[in-house]
């Protein structure tokens, strides 16, 4: 028989056993989950580094969509300008005439605008930053031409006035030799507003002019809500002042058409490109809708940032400017007649029928 000793010992080794047995199940449970834990934060990060990439694509795609529908009207806009410009400079005719100076004046200033406005938005696009003293000459030209067309649109207006009400004895600045007067007039309005613009409101001092790179936007180089408040009260100022200039030179040419009995056409024709004139100044005004368009848009749809305010540039800025010069130029006769032959090649004379 086994003593009792024997017994105990054997007792205590199958208890050791049976504890061992536990603590290697446990380990394995234990080494198992964490395995499953381990399996689950990979998959995690896995889904996080894709993340990133995704949206690198998505915005790369949403960049190259942008790109591609800006890119043509901007070329088919600068195309229609250089043969309206081509037109002037190979017709002595219009060069003689101030209304038509005027006009090739705002096909000038508009090309810029346009130009520097799509260089702009082509850099933001790229995310190019550069300094400063390289982003204020195209922000600053930007800023001028834009201020200068409502000008130039109550100017041309006030041309037609002189032209209805003082044929014969039209002031001396009105003629066409005497109209670059004007023009420089009208630009040195346009660039004093820029130059205060850019010199009021605090400047951060760790921004270098001459080497901190920054993204060329106008909310970047001037954040100031002084610059901001004064910009736009420039513009409604601007606005304001031409629209009245419209109104005026548009009922004083309708009161005329009433009164004279002879030569009625043309005082019409005066009085219709007045009107077109508003039109112009209204398509002008879109590019102040902004706001309301995206306070509409953000309420009813949600749409990126980025997207929002590429709709509100493409439909309400660039649109306009397209619009803008190419009505005034179709709608014209003698011009009219020009721009269908430089377009569909029919430079052959038309013989007088015998």
């Amino acid at each position: 028989m086994q003593s009792f000793r024997e017994v105990v010992l054997g007792s205590v080794d199958l208890d050791l056993d049976i504890f061992y047995n536990r603590e290697a199940s446990e380990l394995r449970k234990l080494q198992i989950l964490t395995g499953a834990r381990a399996l689950v934060f990979v998959d995690k990060m896995q889904n996080l580094t894709d993340f990133p990439a995704n949206a690198t694509s998505n915005r790369n795609l949403s960049v190259i969509v942008k790109v591609c529908v800006v890119i043509p009207f901007f070329c088919v806009f600068l195309c229609c300008i250089a043969v309206m410009l081509h037109i002037f400079a190979s017709h002595r005719q219009f060069l003689d005439t101030s209304r038509y100076i005027l006009f090739a004046y705002m096909l000038v200033n508009d090309a810029l605008q346009v130009t520097t406005s799509v260089l702009l938005f082509l850099l933001v696009m790229a995310r190019v930053e550069f300094a400063l003293v390289y982003c204020i000459p195209l922000l600053f030209v930007s800023t001028a031409t834009f201020q200068n067309t409502p000008l130039i649109l109550a100017t041309m207006s006030l041309e037609r006035y002189v032209a209805i009400f003082y044929p014969l004895q039209r002031p001396a600045t009105w003629r066409s030799d005497r109209i670059w007067i004007i023009i420089l007039s009208l630009w040195s309005v346009s660039c004093v507003f820029p130059i205060i613009d850019f010199n009021i409101g605090e400047r951060d001092p760790a921004v270098d002019v001459l080497s901190t790179p920054l993204l060329c936007k106008t909310a970047v180089v001037n954040p100031s809500p002084v610059q901001t408040l004064f910009k736009a009260a420039v513009s409604v100022l601007f606005f304001a002042v031409v629209a009245v200039v419209i109104l005026f030179t548009y009922v004083r040419i309708l009161l005329e058409t009433r009164k004279l009995r002879q030569d009625t056409a043309s005082v019409s024709k005066a009085m219709y490109t007045v009107l077109l004139h508003g039109f112009q100044l209204l398509l002008c005004m879109l590019a102040f809708t902004h706001p309301i368009t995206e306070t509409l848009t953000v309420l009813n749809a949600d749409w990126p940032p980025e997207d929002l305010a590429f709709f509100n540039y493409f439909c309400f800025v660039l649109i306009p400017r397209f619009l803008s010069p190419l009505i005034y130029g179709f709608r014209d006769q003698s011009l009219r007649g020009h721009i269908q032959k430089s377009f569909f090649c029919c430079t052959k004379e038309v013989k007088p029928l015998s």
